[in-house]
């Protein structure tokens, strides 16, 4: 309790952040011997505001408010993890300036699996939703925890389809626990709180300022093996995520879209910079060996021949007339010969199996290769 509770009160101190926090440590060699110190000793430190300085002067009170706090979280149900806690993600504590206190509420062993980030668009495409909703599926199937940021549209599908595989979640905050930002994901935030985890560097009240989600973006990165950009504008939040990962050596993935949408430009431009191309789960985990599961796991060929098995072979012939490009079902209903109730049945049937899209205009499309 003494070394966390150190690291929380410095945390606290107004104005000096992660990186005061790591030179004033380095300096002294431990949380609590910066409190131990001289304010002429820790004056002498390069880089630390004059706030900062100012604060650290009335110790008594600043183990004060991190008790305080630490009193709060428990209340909440929460709990807050230092640095040099073993709990703390590995791969986190190897960045430049890593936040000295994580805050938890969740489950905290989700923190040590091989972790892969999915990020994207807030005004994401329907392609772009689905495509981010699959590969998360499809990832903690083999065993990968899947890391967002919460917001609407890319970021809730991957959590959104972890949780539909009951996989493991990590949702990283730009506010205080508390919070929920944005408002829309309150079903959201409760699923992961109660299946997975919500981390936040942020303490309890912290507001959802526009400021933080870049420093949000850096433990997106930073805790992930891997980065995978779905759907990004030329410039955007996500793109910034990229550019964070490969300044820490991680892996940046791209998914392509249509060469035509102002969605996908930043992740063309991605892939133009030299980030590797996926099209499934399995591309990712090939690139990554830390992430590749020990034992054998179910192949996506065996899953979708278990998916597809309960589809008539009168439905199965049906698809091979469905194209990968919009296409009306008129259109299909005179290449299949069919008559149009029997073609609506088929519809629905292979909709709810994820093999097909429903598309405005009375078109569809075929999404999947499943069924061949």
């Amino acid at each position: 309790m003494t070394n966390i509770l150190d690291w929380v009160s410095l945390s606290l101190v107004p104005g000096l952040g992660a990186i005061g926090i790591q030179r004033l440590v380095e300096s002294f060699g431990a949380p609590h011997n910066v409190f131990r110190a001289s304010a002429q000793e820790r004056s002498q430190i390069a880089g630390l505001r004059a706030e900062a300085i100012t604060s650290l002067a009335n110790p008594t009170e600043l183990r004060k408010n991190g008790e305080l706090e630490l009193e709060r979280l428990a209340r909440f149900g929460a709990r807050a993890i230092s640095c040099d806690d073993p709990e703390y993600p590995p791969l986190l504590r190897q960045v430049n300036a890593p936040p000295p206190v994580l805050y938890l509420l969740g489950n905290p062993d989700l923190l040590q699996p091989c972790g892969i980030a999915i990020v994207g668009s807030r005004a994401a495409t329907h392609y772009g939703r689905r495509i981010a909703s699959s590969l998360a599926r499809d990832l903690t199937r083999q065993g990968v925890v899947v890391v967002s940021g919460m917001a609407l549209g890319i970021d809730t599908e991957a959590h959104a389809g972890a949780l539909s595989a009951a996989g493991g979640t990590i949702a990283v905050c730009g506010c205080g626990l508390d919070l929920i930002y944005p408002p829309q994901n309150r079903k959201l935030h409760q699923q992961i709180r109660e299946c997975g985890l919500l981390l936040t560097e942020y303490p309890l009240g912290t507001r959802p300022d526009a400021f933080r989600f870049p420093a949000r973006n850096r433990i997106i990165a930073g805790m992930s093996y891997g980065v995978v950009i779905v759907e990004a504008a030329q410039k955007s939040g996500s793109l910034i995520t990229a550019g964070m990962a490969l300044e820490e050596g991680r892996e940046v993935f791209a998914v392509p879209g249509q060469i035509d949408s102002c969605k996908s430009a930043g992740t063309h431009w991605l892939l133009q910079q030299g980030a590797r191309l996926i099209t499934s789960a399995a591309d990712i985990i090939e690139e990554l060996p830390s992430c590749q599961k020990s034992e054998q796991s179910p192949t996506a060929t065996t899953e979708a021949a278990q998916e597809t098995s309960s589809l008539a072979p009168s439905i199965l012939a049906l698809l091979k007339f469905i194209e990968p490009y919009p296409m009306k079902r008129d259109t299909l209903i005179a290449l299949s010969a069919r008559p149009a109730g029997r073609v609506a049945e088929a519809l629905l049937l292979l909709e709810l199996e994820g093999l097909i899209e429903m598309l405005p205009g009375d078109e569809l499309r075929r999404i999947s290769e499943k069924g061949i």
